[in-house]
C-alpha cells in the first residue's frame, strides 16, 4: 500500500524548487528594474509582497510549484479532501517561517507526518 502522507524528504524537496523559483524571481526583478530610473518605491512594495505571498496563495489554490511537482498537495486535517483557506495559509506560512527547520521535528512523531506548522494550523500535507 502506498504512503498517504509525504516523506520529510519530498517536503524538503518540495520547498527547494519553490525557493529557487522564488530567487530567481529575485534577481530577475532586480536586474529588471535595474534598467528603468527611479522606479516609484510602490512597485518595488508591491514585487517584494507577491514573492512573500507566493506560497500562501499558491497553496490556497492547489499547491505551489514544488507541491505540484513532487505531488503532495496542503490539505485540512479534518477532511483531507478539501483545500485550506487563505487564512490557514498565512498562518501556516507565519509559523513556518518563524520557527524554519525546527518546525519539521515533530514530523518523525506524527501518524500523519505533521510538522509544527500544520499542527498550528489545522492541515496537513497529502500526496496526490
Amino acid at each position: 500500500m502506498e504512503e498517504k502522507y509525504p516523506f520529510m524528504l519530498e517536503r524538503i524537496q518540495s520547498i527547494v524548487i519553490d525557493s529557487i523559483l522564488i530567487i530567481a524571481c529575485m534577481i530577475i526583478f532586480s536586474d529588471v528594474l535595474s534598467n528603468f530610473k527611479d522606479v516609484p518605491n510602490w512597485l518595488r512594495a508591491i514585487l517584494l509582497i507577491s514573492l512573500f505571498l507566493y506560497e500562501p496563495i499558491a497553496t490556497t489554490f492547489g499547491g505551489t510549484i514544488g507541491n505540484n511537482i513532487k505531488g503532495i498537495r496542503v490539505r485540512k486535517n479534518g477532511d483531507e479532501i478539501q483545500s485550506i483557506n487563505f487564512f490557514q495559509a498565512l498562518i501556516r506560512y507565519f509559523f513556518k517561517l518563524l520557527l524554519g527547520w525546527f518546525s519539521f521535528i515533530t514530523i518523525f512523531s506524527s501518524t500523519k507526518k505533521r510538522a509544527i506548522h500544520d499542527i498550528i494550523s489545522g492541515t496537513v500535507m497529502v500526496k496526490v
